[in-house]
């Protein structure tokens, strides 16, 4: 079986040698023009037309008041949870299945992630479990949560759209608005992904959005933020730009700020990349179909997006029996020219988050035995 679906992967991408990656960008547009463009201006860094235009792209697509670009989703996220009051202390609840740099992005805010279960139809936090844990662990304050165990407070939920299928975001938001907590979304994955015809990243107080080499669009890296938030919009972009106070020659700064802002080069990839996007996503969505009516005749599970979602389908997943099939699928495929990868070893396992708070994640343990992600590349 196994060598019939590499023989099926290599078919769709017209590929009978070499090795065929798990996602690759794709640079169709005007991408080369931009950025000699870019060159010519000599606004090579921070500051330029494309910084602007990218950002204005972003926020009309994701229907977000404001967007503001930074140099990776990281930095983004790291700045979102900033703006949202999260302090030296406090904690912040995330799913235990997401790539680190969640859980990296609240560590550099001298925050403690603490993990709740995700659902099996999303891979997104589960609001059930986040409510159980809410109404069983915690106390108000006034008009703030608290942690039982801890007593310190929760200042912030993070879901993450997992590989673009979005989390069930209303609920949680619901959730977050009862316990008065800020909900700040990692939607890294997530650019065109809707939840209820409305764009992820834009249901929380703050999204963020991730252009890495891998991701559904590139900047070669890049991340964003996006919020209706004027105030924290403003805020965003001082201290990203080193929180220099505008003058015409003085340099005076207000904040600790960060040199977080992404460069007018990588912006001229990312407005190339997004006048391409809808296209992008329409063949990722027929990719996906593809791939969902070649593994129904099989033992192997293909992800479907949820419901009530429309997913971007940035990373396509396959579910195995269990971790032993799991391994020999992988050793397989990449054995013979296709590129496949485990999902993520889940947080609370690694030694940096080993002592962190951890509730019942049978979900996350039954998911992580058994994603693979297969080549997704925009065909």
């Amino acid at each position: 079986m196994y060598k019939s679906i590499v023989n099926y992967i290599k078919s769709i991408y017209i590929q009978t040698e070499g090795f065929i990656p798990l996602h690759e960008p794709r640079f169709r547009g005007n991408e080369k023009k931009y950025l000699n463009e870019c060159i010519d201006s000599t606004f090579v860094s921070s500051v330029g037309k494309f910084v602007d235009l990218f950002e204005q792209k972003i926020a009309e697509f994701t229907g977000a008041k404001y967007a503001v670009a930074a140099v990776n989703g990281t930095a983004a996220l790291h700045i979102a949870l900033q703006l949202a009051g999260v302090k030296q202390d406090d904690e912040v609840i995330t799913q235990p299945l997401t790539f680190i740099a969640t859980a990296n992005a609240i560590t550099y805010t001298g925050a403690k992630p603490v993990f709740i279960d995700v659902d099996k139809d999303t891979m997104g936090l589960s609001p059930e479990k986040l409510r159980a844990f809410l109404e069983e662990k915690t106390t108000n304050k006034s008009g703030e949560t608290y942690n039982k165990l801890t007593n310190k407070k929760i200042s912030a939920v993070v879901p993450m759209h997992t590989f673009g299928h979005p989390a069930k975001i209303e609920e949680i938001k619901q959730i977050c608005d009862e316990y008065n907590i800020a909900l700040i979304e990692d939607a890294a994955e997530s650019l065109g992904s809707f939840y209820k015809d409305k764009h992820t990243g834009t249901f929380g107080l703050i999204g963020t959005l991730s252009f890495n080499g891998n991701k559904t669009i590139t900047t070669g890296g890049g991340g964003m933020i996006i919020t209706d938030n004027e105030k924290l919009a403003k805020l965003a972009k001082h201290l990203t730009t080193q929180a220099k106070v505008p003058h015409k020659w003085n340099y005076e700064h207000d904040y600790i700020g960060y040199n977080y802002r992404l460069t007018n080069l990588a912006a001229a990839l990312g407005v190339s990349q997004m006048e391409q996007l809808s296209a992008i996503i329409k063949s990722k969505r027929e990719l996906a179909i593809k791939y969902k009516a070649f593994f129904t005749n099989t033992d192997i599970k293909f992800f479907e997006e949820p419901t009530d979602s429309q997913s971007n389908y940035w990373l396509n997943a396959v579910l195995l029996k269990n971790r032993e099939e799991r391994d020999k699928f992988l050793q397989y495929t990449n054995e013979n020219g296709v590129m496949t990868r485990p999902i993520w070893e889940l947080m609370n396992r690694l030694p940096m988050f080993k002592d962190c708070q951890v509730e019942n994640i049978e979900n996350s343990e039954w998911l992580t035995d058994r994603v693979v992600n297969i080549p997704s590349s925009v065909v």
